[in-house]
């Protein structure tokens, strides 16, 4: 019989292993779970759920331990958990994970050990902390012994105080997700120096001050998301050097200064969400034809000036376009229209203005998920668009007469017609409500100089006419031909 094995020639824990497992686990579910009568062979025959063991010098050891109702059969915690000391025996362990065990407000608040960590220093490679509402106090400096973790994960607990500097020193780091806790203070600058990292995500904390431009060594990573915090000043250039990033979210905090124009060289860039920031700027400033796999484009409520780019007509797999509650102006492209994926579209509480030229077939297909609402001169043409079609919020463009001087010197108020002085205000039927002519009100002008006094045209709110349309309307008013 070889070292390590039992008679049957199957590999053995050793009883101090075992010993450390069973009581480390107690700790968490409670004294009732007797782990000896109940998986007397727990890397062989008899498993424990969310245990997992490898071979070591012929041994089984721990080496992956998850805590929480994760399955149905799963070790769910007590009211009074604790780390106990056997917990920190276990020096063959890799993953550690901790779910939704400090939950119910029945928990006793529970820190999480301050020391003892650096026993895992030469093993631990992912540790996480998720959904644990009673786990609170600050990150343990200990940590920084934990040079091999390739992933770190304290998501929606009860954590508190500043990051830690540590963190510049768990270079071997490929995710850092942190969000969801209270966190407060400054971005540590030497977080620039995790240049394996993927994924970075700190939102929703209470983060402030500035973001360092050391931002920009973090080449590797294909994820940032800082939002909801309060993160505010100029978005540093820096962030233009993270060519490889797929997701960028700085939405909900305080960012100002206009747009980096380097936004524009991020070219792999898949989601870009700035919205609910002071950020300001002209949108035209950047060249977004070039962010072709764009998907998600959120930029509302950022105080933005400037018309809507023909060059997002461009993004062709963009399937949000966000431009909401902000200060553009001018008139809409249809090209917009010609994007084959865009499934919403957001462009209410703006300035804009002109007709919605769009086809019924767009808003059918988008629905309610277009919004052009709460822009108070932008129309969409009467007769064109099915009302279950129509946009909503959006209003009929309407056709108004307005005063005009003519070529034969009369004033706008009067016209002589057989001695007779008509003047519009006292006679309610030219108000050309006539549904005869499919028209309720025209806006006239001359469109021409005093050079060619045979043209003039009507300019109405939706679509076009001529002047040959009032002549035709004050002909069936008055009974003469065409003035």
């Amino acid at each position: 019989m070889c070292n390590g094995e039992d008679e049957n020639g199957l590999a053995l824990m050793k009883r101090t292993e075992q010993e450390a497992l069973y009581s480390a686990i107690q700790g968490f579910v409670g004294k009732w779970w007797n782990g000896s009568d109940l998986y007397p062979d727990p890397c062989g025959w008899t498993p424990i759920q969310g245990v997992g063991c490898d071979l070591f010098d012929g041994f089984w050891y721990v080496t992956d331990l998850s805590i929480g109702p994760v399955h149905d059969n799963s070790l769910s915690c007590a009211q009074n958990v604790e780390f106990r000391p056997q917990f920190f025996e276990l020096r063959h362990l890799k993953s550690l994970s901790i779910f939704n065990c400090f939950a119910s407000p029945q928990h006793y608040p529970v820190a999480i050990p301050t020391e003892n960590w650096q026993g895992f220093a030469g093993s631990l490679e992912s540790l996480e902390f998720r959904s644990n509402p009673r786990l609170v106090g600050q990150i343990p400096h200990s940590f920084g012994y934990l040079r091999n973790l390739r992933s770190l994960v304290l998501v929606e607990n009860g954590l508190t105080g500043e990051l830690p500097a540590f963190f510049g020193n768990l270079i071997n780091l490929r995710r850092l997700n942190l969000a969801g806790n209270s966190f407060s203070g400054r971005v540590p600058d030497n977080f620039g120096e995790l240049n394996q990292l993927l994924i970075l995500d700190m939102s929703r904390n209470l983060l402030s001050g500035l973001l360092p431009s050391t931002v920009g060594g973090l080449t590797s990573l294909l994820k940032l998301d800082l939002s909801n915090n309060q993160l505010e000043g100029k978005i540093p250039q820096e962030i233009g050097k993270l060519k490889n990033l797929t997701l960028l979210d700085l939405s909900n905090n305080k960012f100002s200064g206009g747009l980096t124009t380097l936004f524009q060289e991020m070219s792999s860039l898949e989601e870009l969400v700035l919205s609910n920031n002071p950020t300001g700027g002209d949108i035209t400033n950047l060249s977004w034809h070039n962010l072709i796999r764009l998907t998600i484009l959120d930029l509302s409520n950022t105080s933005l000036t400037g018309g809507i780019p023909d060059s997002i007509s461009e993004l062709k797999r963009l399937r949000f376009l966000g431009l909401n509650d902000n200060k553009l102006t001018g008139e809409i492209s249809t090209k917009i229209e010609t994007l084959p994926n865009i499934s919403a579209m957001h462009i209410y509480g703006n300035n804009l203005t002109g007709e919605l030229k769009f086809s019924e077939g767009f808003y059918g297909k988008l629905g309610r998920r277009f919004g052009a609402w709460d822009n108070p001169n932008l129309c969409f043409p009467s007769g064109l668009i099915s009302r279950i079609n129509a946009p909503f919020g959006v209003k009929q463009c309407q056709q108004e007469v307005t005063q005009y001087e003519n070529e034969t010197g009369l004033d706008t108020n009067s016209k002589m017609d057989n001695n007779r002085i008509w003047n519009p205000e006292s006679n309610p039927i030219v108000s050309l409500g006539f549904s005869i002519f499919g028209i309720d009100r025209f806006r006239c002008q001359n469109g021409m100089d005093d050079r060619d006094s045979s043209i003039s045209t009507c300019q109405k709110h939706g679509t076009r006419s001529t002047f040959a349309a009032l002549g035709m309307a004050l002909e069936v008013a008055f009974g003469h031909g065409p003035l």
